[in-house]
């Protein structure tokens, strides 16, 4: 199945490069091909088999993709996936988690 993924991928790629290039005029600059692809497999495809989509569906459904609704996605993307506790070390958290308080 991933091989298919990518057999498309390469198919539809000048629709993706379209779109990446029309959301650079709008000032998004790190918006790479491979997450606009990802936003389709896992946003628009995400209940459908997309070797049964006809090719025509593919290319529609990249180049209507608003760059409002891509950008909710990366936001929400980014929380779910981020570690909001990175920078904070084991002892830290620890305490954070099971600090008492005692003080009154």
């Amino acid at each position: 199945m991933e091989n298919n993924y990518e057999e498309i991928f390469a198919h539809v790629l000048p629709a993706i490069e379209s779109k990446r290039n029309e959301f650079f005029v709008y000032q998004y600059e790190t918006v790479s091909e491979k997450d606009i692809w990802k936003y389709c497999v896992t946003k628009k495809w995400r209940k459908k088999d997309i070797s049964l989509l006809p090719l025509y569906q593919i290319i529609n459904d990249i180049l209507t993709i608003s760059p409002a609704e891509f950008m909710t996605f990366e936001q929400i993307d980014n929380q779910r996936t981020s570690n909001w506790f990175a920078e904070i070390n084991q002892d830290e958290l620890r305490m954070l988690l099971n600090s008492d308080f005692e003080e009154k």
